[in-house]
């Protein structure tokens, strides 16, 4: 009977041509002191407009992830350093002054599991970043690489909710990582005494690209917490990238 009432809820849905999700999360005010820099941030169009559409057991799923991490990164980059001006590409950022670096951030993937994936216990995802590094001349000193994590108990059968809750619990993920472990980056500690990045900056952090990718067990605006032993949604395969771990 549970089938069955999933098989008519999955009907409906594809009927009324799949589900659309937009999460927008609200970043908690973080305990941290901003790194006293002015640094640039680019928000592409490849960012402002990410979709990430896909079929899932007959349901087409849409999730729009563009507007939501613009809110995400603007709050980010304000809580880490003394002052952010926002440009739209890397050029109209080197006319930028007094920037100290400049950052692009980048969605790399997303992937997702749904409550039919997993019997329906719970929704999980996995956001994969890519934030460019550059020098206030617009030069790449280096690329820092992050993985958001989220999951979130389901409730009924692919109404959307759990997975933009678990969505949601990714980009929180994500952020958290960048604010508590970029600080301790050594382009982090340059800035932490307000000075401009180089090329010569990558020489240093070339050891250091990898923010920590962490699961983590969420609690959903609701205050259901993540199914006890939930397996989150797998990272896309990298063959090429070798996982490194800032050391403590």
């Amino acid at each position: 009977m549970r089938l069955s009432a999933g098989a008519l809820v999955l009907a409906a849905v594809t009927a009324c041509g799949g589900i659309t999700i937009r999460p927008d999360p609200v970043l908690p005010q973080p305990l941290l002191q901003p790194l006293p820099s002015s640094v640039g941030l680019v928000l592409p169009n490849e960012l402002r407009n990410y979709v990430h559409k896909e079929t899932r057991w007959g349901v087409e799923w849409q999730i729009a992830l563009g507007p939501g991490h613009v809110h995400l990164l603007r709050d980010v980059f304000k809580d880490s350093f003394r002052q952010v001006q926002e440009f739209k590409d890397l050029a109209a950022a080197r006319a930028g002054t007094g920037l100290k670096a400049v950052f692009e951030p980048l969605i790399d993937q997303y992937s997702f599991v749904t409550d039919r994936d997993t019997a329906g216990r719970y929704d999980a995802v996995t956001i994969r970043y890519r934030i460019n590094v550059y020098t206030p001349q617009g030069e790449k000193v280096d690329t820092l690489t992050l993985t958001g994590y989220g999951s979130a108990l389901a409730k009924g059968i692919s109404n959307g909710k759990p997975l933009e809750r678990a969505t949601l619990a990714a980009m929180r993920d994500a952020a958290a990582k960048f604010l508590v472990q970029f600080p301790e980056q050594a382009a982090g500690q340059q800035l932490a005494h307000d000075e401009p990045l180089s090329v010569q900056s990558g020489v240093d952090t070339a050891e250091n690209l990898q923010i920590e990718a962490v699961p983590i067990e969420e609690s959903g605006p609701d205050g259901d917490a993540a199914a006890p032993g939930a397996v989150p949604a797998p990272p896309p395969p990298s063959p090429a990238e070798a996982p490194k771990v800032p050391s403590a």
